[in-house]
């Protein structure tokens, strides 16, 4: 599959830092939240994976970090229509992996598809 990054390594870095920093105050103020464990819990999960597509980012190209990006969210279980307090780390990863998707440009017909091939939970 053919991804088109218009952002450099540098600049992919420098937004998933930010992404990251969300993801941080998200966590210091989970006690303060109806649900903390699960809030601590999606804060985590995207803290990870902003984490990890960093180091990606470090060493490949931006359209390599797209694609490892794209794999993961195609490995992740559909939870969608769960109830929020359930798979909170695994909705945390979407959510991150489609922050990034929105933060690239990456078009949404190419993750809606990849969205769509997911397994179900289970």
């Amino acid at each position: 599959m053919e991804v088109k990054v218009v952002l450099s390594s540098e600049e992919i870095i420098r937004g998933l830092k930010h992404y990251r920093r969300i993801a941080r105050q998200d966590l210091l103020r989970s006690s303060e939240t109806d649900n903390p464990e699960a809030f601590r819990k999606h804060a985590e999960a995207r803290r990870h994976i902003y984490a990890y597509l960093s180091e990606v980012a470090e060493t490949q190209s931006p359209s390599d970090v797209a694609k490892e990006a794209l794999r993961r969210y195609q490995e992740l279980p559909f939870v969608t229509g769960t109830s929020q307090e359930m798979h909170t780390d695994i909705k945390g990863q979407e959510n991150a992996l489609e922050n990034f998707f929105l933060m690239i440009g990456l078009e949404r017909k190419i993750w809606r598809e990849i969205r769509s091939s997911r397994p179900p939970l289970g």
